[in-house]
């Protein structure tokens, strides 16, 4: 029974023993091993030894790249307003001993650091340079931890602003400032389109004015070189010509119609052409070039045939 309970002793010895002796570290962790209190060495991933009750394995550190997002900090700009800004960190730990002897808490240390660069980085920008410098505070930011935090093991890979919070008087005055750039450009645009559709519709009125233009001198030239070309009879002509008298004498204002001596000849001409007359002479005495003035109600009648036909007085 005794031989038993030695060996049950013994066994159990013996597996604490192997539990002492071994370490088993997973892949991207470290840890720093302690022989009688003083650092030894750093233990690789994978299957380790240790002198057991003489080598004391320190807790596991992580390799891989960590995040840390930090509290909203109140910083004073350079033009004294002040915004809380709020970071996201992200680093890694380079060298396990450093990490581990050099800095108690390398977290805070690097937020501690963190806030009181980002206090001087900010302090010497106003707020519309925070607002628009992001990349320049970021890089400033990385630079000033990435030396600082060297020598703690510590790799600072990269630092973002995640949020800044101007006061709400100064958020509501940039408000009216966007609104109010808005609407100039609005404006501006508008005035814009106004401009190009006049110049457009002054265009088509110039280039249609020059195609009406152009067509009515083809439709004269056309018109001109089919009476050449026909010889037209005077007699025609004349006709045509008080076919178009009445329409002249219609303007509501005419109280008066002037006709040039043309007319008259061409009236005469008329008469002969109806009533045979061949031989009949009109009156050309010295005042046919003179024009005669008729009321114009009463050469329209005359022209159109619904009156009689008035005395015509020559001026």
């Amino acid at each position: 029974m005794a031989e038993l309970i030695i060996g049950l002793v013994a066994a159990l010895l013996a597996v604490v023993l192997v539990l002492r002796t071994v370490r088993i570290v997973p892949q991207a962790r470290a840890s720093n091993v302690e022989r009688l209190g003083r650092y030894l060495r750093t233990l690789e991933p994978g299957l380790n030894l240790v002198i057991p009750f003489v080598d004391r394995p320190r807790p596991l550190i992580d390799l891989r790249e960590q995040v840390v997002s930090f509290e909203p900090r109140s910083v004073i700009t350079e033009d004294n307003l002040v915004v809380d800004i709020d970071t996201v960190l992200y680093f890694q730990v380079t060298d396990p001993r450093a990490a581990a002897y050099e800095i108690a808490n390398y977290i805070q240390a690097i937020e501690q650091l963190t806030v009181t660069t980002l206090r001087n980085v900010i302090g010497s920008l106003d707020l519309e340079q925070v607002l628009t410098s992001r990349e320049h505070i970021n890089s400033t930011l990385r630079g000033v931890l990435d030396e600082a935090s060297g020598k703690w093991g510590i790799r600072v890979n990269r630092v973002e602003l995640k949020a800044i919070e101007p006061p709400p008087s100064i958020k509501e005055s940039m408000e009216k400032q966007m609104r109010a750039e808005r609407e100039k450009r609005a404006a501006i645009l508008a005035a814009e389109g106004q401009r190009q559709s006049r110049i457009l519709t002054a265009e088509g009125d110039r280039q249609a004015a020059i195609l009406r233009a152009e067509g009515q001198a083809k439709a004269i030239d056309t018109v001109f070189d089919a009476i050449h070309r026909n010889d037209p009879d005077p007699k025609l002509l004349a006709y045509q010509y008080l076919q178009m008298l009445p329409e002249l004498a219609k303007g509501p204002g005419n109280t008066f119609w002037v006709i040039p001596s043309e007319v008259t000849a061409a009236i005469q001409n008329v008469t002969k052409a109806f009533t045979g007359a061949a031989g009949t002479k009109a009156d050309t005495r010295s005042d046919t070039s003179t024009d005669t003035e008729i009321p114009a109600p009463q050469a329209q009648d005359m022209l159109s045939g619904n009156g009689h036909n008035p005395e015509i007085t020559r001026s």
